[in-house]
């Protein structure tokens, strides 16, 4: 979201970095969260029972984005169904909550090729090399599992398949999507209030995720019962609750209002911290660990985060003082 232009001005207060640093941690812990809850629900279940959660009960408080219906519809399936149905399946198939956390970073290099390829978006240097270098993260992530080094860090707590790689980078391809969606809806309208969009799009991938579970998964049937609802451990409710209020509605509305109070230049490279979090929270949680090809593929995909978030600030510096 664009920051109004009187926001270049506003100086960044403590409560400022302290709603900042409270997004970093509550995006990053969200990992583990998912890891947690799909040990009680299927990938489309824990989908279903995030946005329901999400959506419920806001969705009557807060009224409808002023914004045309087909985009709500559209961000609620990329963003839903698309991202976190791929991410909680990579999850599920063979993906840590850590590796997760870094490798979905890379919506920020899809997005800009969709631009490129649907908004006519010319990418600027500092995006060219982040490209570059988060292509050679991913061929280190790949090469975990070819030749001499397949099958390094496959041990208990550090489970990664190629399957899992792919729809982790799936899930960010969709999340890469909804951001195009998103800054369509925020062009043709006026009106566009964010977190309302956000809101009521939530509400979007709750049937359709239903209608998955029912079609796919085997046990689909136990949730007519109430004793099934009763026999899940409280710690899937809580990750459910945590994913639906506090990583979505939470996040997002403090990440939004700090979009609209500062330059998107100030804020985003915070998000830089979101993998630090989820490895960190992984290892010290889960007893993940990390394989020496993919910790060459994160430090790649970081400085490639790095150079697309901080490079516009310094080309910027570097023409006034010429």
């Amino acid at each position: 979201m664009t920051a109004p232009a009187a926001a270049s001005a506003t100086p960044f207060r403590p409560r400022d970095l302290l709603a900042a640093l409270l997004v970093v941690v509550l995006w990053g812990v969200n990992f583990v969260a998912m890891k947690w809850g799909l040990e009680s629900f299927s990938p489309f279940q824990l989908g279903a029972a995030r946005y329901l959660f999400a959506a419920v009960p806001l969705v009557l408080l807060v009224r409808p984005p002023r914004v045309h219906w087909r985009w709500v519809v559209m961000f609620g399936l990329f963003q839903g169904i698309g991202q976190f149905g791929f991410l909680f399946f990579a999850l599920k198939v063979g993906m840590t909550a850590g590796l997760a956390s870094v490798l979905l970073q890379t919506q920020v290099f899809f997005t800009a090729l969709f631009g490129f390829a649907l908004l006519r978006e010319r990418p600027g240097r500092p995006l060219v090399w982040g490209l570059a270098l988060a292509a050679a993260g991913l061929v280190c992530f790949v090469m975990n599992y070819v030749g001499p080094a397949a099958g390094s860090g496959m041990g208990r707590g550090s489970a990664t398949t190629l399957a899992g790689l792919f729809l982790t980078l799936c899930g960010a391809a969709m999340w890469a999507s909804s951001n195009i969606v998103a800054r369509l809806a925020q062009q043709r309208s006026p009106g566009y209030d964010p977190l309302a969009f956000v809101i009521w799009s939530s509400a979007v991938p709750v049937l359709p995720f239903v209608v998955l579970s029912a079609v796919f998964d085997a046990d689909a049937a136990r949730w007519l019962h109430w004793q099934a609802l009763a026999d899940v451990p409280w710690i899937a409710w809580a990750s459910v609750a945590y994913l639906g209020w506090a990583a979505t509605i939470v996040g997002y509305a403090l990440w939004t209002n700090l979009l609209q109070r500062h330059p998107a230049n100030r804020v985003a490279p915070f998000s830089l911290a979101v993998p630090v979090v989820g490895l960190t929270t992984g290892w010290l949680v889960l007893g993940e660990t990390v394989a020496p090809w993919q910790w060459a593929g994160i430090a790649f995909i970081v400085v490639a985060l790095a150079c697309v978030v901080l490079g516009p600030r310094f080309q910027t510096k570097k023409a006034s003082m010429a």
